[in-house]
């Protein structure tokens, strides 16, 4: 095993982005990718490790910039204010995360024909979003995602989703649980919701811990998600 890791820079429109992708060197030929969608700080050491951990399971791992090339939210005032934009234009989303898919079908190690992405909190809306968008992929998965619904027409859903959600996560309420699951099984979608009990929000972030804010990591429930996020990848890219 040889992981290696890099930055690639790709645009969307006049905006540079920067991406942060790992892969196994060691291995040959083009395997399967999967995107991961950072949550409101913006593109962190926390999905370079994902990408890492995926690279060593033979996966190209390839860590998505929402915000602009060295664009991170300070605390959670900034943060918010970066990802407010992509709140209010859900269109504007599509058309960010569309640009990581375009930009990782470059890379020379990525089957474009097997292509996941996850999402860690506001990553978690915008992987159900390209899902949305009717983006031709195998399969999308939040991680304590928000589920806020989209005001844009919902197109047929070819991606199976995977959701992994704290039963008291104060940020999605059942009222979101219910309407997505309405909305993903009138666009045909193959779906699964798994929800942990007494699990708030943030719950993979082992530095998550601020009951008050809603966000406190849970061991048991990062395990169990990451465990359920590995099957689900052995099953869409087989």
């Amino acid at each position: 095993m040889a992981i290696v890791s890099n930055t690639v820079g790709y645009l969307d429109d006049d905006t540079l982005l920067e991406a942060y992708f790992a892969v196994d060197d060691a291995l040959e030929g083009q395997r399967p990718v999967v995107l991961i969608c950072h949550a409101w700080g913006g593109r962190d050491e926390f999905v370079a490790e994902k990408a890492r951990k995926l690279a060593e399971l033979g996966y190209v791992g390839f860590a998505v910039d929402m915000y602009g090339k060295g664009v991170r939210g300070s605390g959670p005032e900034e943060n918010a204010k970066l990802m407010q934009p992509f709140m209010e234009d859900r269109a504007l989303l599509q058309k960010r995360i569309l640009a990581a898919l375009s930009a990782v079908k470059l890379l020379p190690w990525a089957d474009e024909k097997r292509i996941a992405a996850i999402g860690f909190c506001f990553g978690g809306l915008c992987t159900l979003d390209l899902a949305r968008s009717g983006a031709d992929i195998a399969g999308v998965v939040s991680f304590h995602g928000l589920l806020i619904p989209s005001p844009l027409p919902t197109k047929k859903i070819t991606a199976k989703v995977l959701v992994l959600n704290g039963n008291d996560d104060p940020m999605v309420p059942v009222d979101h649980v219910l309407a997505l699951e309405a909305e993903l099984t009138e666009s045909g979608a193959d779906w699964q919701i798994h929800t942990y009990g007494h699990t708030m929000h943030a719950f993979t972030n082992p530095v998550a811990n601020d009951p008050d804010f809603g966000t406190v990591y849970n061991q048991i429930a990062d395990k169990r998600s990451w465990q359920s996020l590995l099957a689900f990848l052995n099953e869409v890219f087989c």
